[in-house]
């Protein structure tokens, strides 16, 4: 049929045009934020509601605590209560529904400092996924202060308007002390192994030292996680963006919106790193009077200005927004594997698109149980929350399995992780942790960040090869030492027939000859540092190729 009179198509066609909310859109494509399957679900959940809990103490400055409890609803297998509390500091009514009824809504997207959220996104998102899967509202439980009562909540979400709906909300009985609950029913699939709500704890427990996690299974068995240190973490401090890591498009945005009268005073309150000096050499670059009020400029100005940025040099930015875990923190970490070598470093700071961040890693070796011919156990982290899927599409797998390992005393076949029995950590720290997707699973391949988690991961391996060098070193004496050992009696008996000794006389000879063989191997001590683990990034290029493993290297290294 043609179109009405007086109306084309394109009217027609814009009558059917609607906005739609975030919500909205996210409950239609919920797996781009980590529910796409049951089982995946329910680990999502228990991590949003953790993290939360974790960042929430951290920044109120007390040690956390963390009780987590998956019970089955109704004996069903495949509906679960999922159900965190911690001992932080609450959270005020006025904020309760926006952050569990409200997506892309927290404290943390604006701001440059190190935190495992980021988007806001997290539990409201498991929130609307159990409300879709079971109808159920979210609850919470808060109490801000101990001489004030606890409040209960029941939250909703319009997803079609991404707003909050409160269904209830008393006073109730609720511990002594502050502290947040939330439980959500969902539909799961509980199953322990890699990927599961089990793994996702203990790597937690593994990369957060001083955290205290109690866990109850569905089938009630229960697991604790003692916290290692007393000591807190240091607090990052939030910081300005860095002028490298502006784009044009933001920094035209940040000249309207600005507060400041002039662009030497814009440069230096709305960056990290630009004194007065910088500023002046900045606006004599892009050929701008200091004094010029920024909201007038130009965008052919503009344009000079985001050029003369680029090619002024500037301070990197500060890294007192950072709080890595540490290279002590993460060796008393694999210590608990019972490993009969730990290494680990913590690198420099580095910078990428003006965002600072810091690359951890670890590596533990001699795992007991574990198959020399499997692949090592990989663990990666980004501050300090554990990545346990897309493993082959984040930047920490590629690097790893870039390294030549083979130089540093393991088997590996190109393109694949090493062999052996061994766990490698590798861990991010940064203000902006650049995800391959709204569910953080994964880091996005900068050249940056590949270059800095290799460098770690070299600095371990040559530590490594020390250690198994020296392994090698003393099973060969031992080996040595053994097969001597076998005839020394023929040879006392030879050398008493040819220069006629006594019984006694023999006694003594085999005594010196076996305290002779009992002395510390020779060529094995600290001098061996210098000549052992010699891999640097340049030995790993050209090894790279060389997709042979050593014929010897598994049962040398058994």
């Amino acid at each position: 049929m043609g179109a009405a009179k007086g109306r084309t198509q394109a009217d027609l066609f814009a009558e059917r045009q609607r906005e739609i909310s975030v919500s909205e859109f996210f409950s239609k494509n919920r797996h781009l934020l980590g529910f796409d399957n049951p089982k995946k679900a329910l680990m999502t959940a228990v991590k949003e509601a953790v993290d939360n809990s974790l960042d929430a103490c951290e920044e109120a400055g007390i040690l956390p605590e963390v009780w987590v409890d998956l019970s089955a609803v109704d004996g069903r297998e495949d509906r679960f209560l999922v159900s965190v509390t911690d001992n932080g500091p609450g959270i005020a009514k006025s904020q309760v529904a926006k952050i569990f009824g409200k997506l892309l809504y927290g404290s943390k997207f604006h701001r440059l400092k190190q935190s495992r959220g980021q988007q806001g996104i997290g539990i409201s998102a498991a929130g609307m996924y159990g409300l879709l899967t079971t109808g159920k509202s979210t609850r919470i439980l808060s109490r801000t202060s101990p001489t004030m009562p606890a409040k209960y909540y029941e939250v909703q979400m319009d997803t079609r308007k991404n707003e909050p709906l409160i269904l209830a909300e008393q006073e109730i009985e609720w511990r002594d002390h502050t502290g947040t609950q939330v439980q959500i029913v969902l539909e799961g699939v509980f199953q322990r192994g890699r990927q599961s709500v089990d793994e996702y704890l203990y790597q937690t427990a593994m990369a957060n030292p001083h955290v205290t996690i109690h866990y109850r299974a569905p089938d009630r068995k229960k697991k604790e996680w003692i916290r290692a240190t007393e000591e807190m973490p240091p607090e990052p401090r939030e910081i300005k963006p860095h002028p490298y890591g502006v784009e044009l498009g933001v920094l035209i945005r940040m000249l309207k919106d600005t507060k400041s009268r002039t662009l030497a005073g814009f440069l230096k309150e709305e960056f990290s790193r630009v004194s007065p000096k910088v500023a002046r050499e900045i606006c004599d670059g892009a050929r701008l009077y200091v004094n010029a009020r920024p909201k007038r400029i130009a965008h052919r100005e503009v344009e000079a200005l985001y050029k003369s940025v680029n090619d002024t040099r500037i301070m990197r930015p500060p890294t007192d927004c950072l709080s890595p875990i540490g290279a002590e923190a993460i060796e008393e970490s694999l210590k608990r594997l019972d490993p009969e070598f730990v290494a680990a470093v913590t690198r420099p700071p580095e910078v990428y698109r003006g965002n600072p961040f810091q690359i951890e890693v670890g590596v533990a070796y001699g795992i007991k149980n574990a198959d020399l011919d499997t692949p090592v156990q990989l663990m990666r982290f980004a501050n300090k929350v554990p990545l346990l899927y897309q493993r082959g599409g984040c930047a920490t797998t590629q690097a790893v399995t870039e390294t030549a390992w083979r130089s540093y005393g393991l088997s590996q076949s190109r393109g694949s992780l090493p062999y052996g029995p061994a766990v490698i950590t590798v861990h991010m720290a940064s203000v902006w942790v650049p995800f391959t997707s709204e569910s953080k699973e994964a880091v996005a391949h900068y050249p940056e960040i590949i270059k800095e988690i290799r460098l770690g991961l070299q600095e371990c391996g040559r530590k490594l090869s020390i250690h198994l060098s020296r392994k090698k070193k003393a099973r060969e004496v031992l080996r040595k030492r053994t097969y001597i050992e076998r005839y020394l009696p023929h040879v006392v008996i030879g050398l008493r027939e040819v220069l006629g000794f006594g019984e006694a006389e023999s006694a003594r000879l085999m005594n010196n000859l076996q305290e002779i063989l009992g002395s510390p191997p020779p060529g094995i001590g600290d001098d061996e540092e210098e000549t052992a683990g010699t891999g640097s990034l340049e030995d790993d290029t050209e090894n790279a190729g060389d997709d042979e493993p050593r014929a010897t290297n598994k049962r040398e290294i058994a």
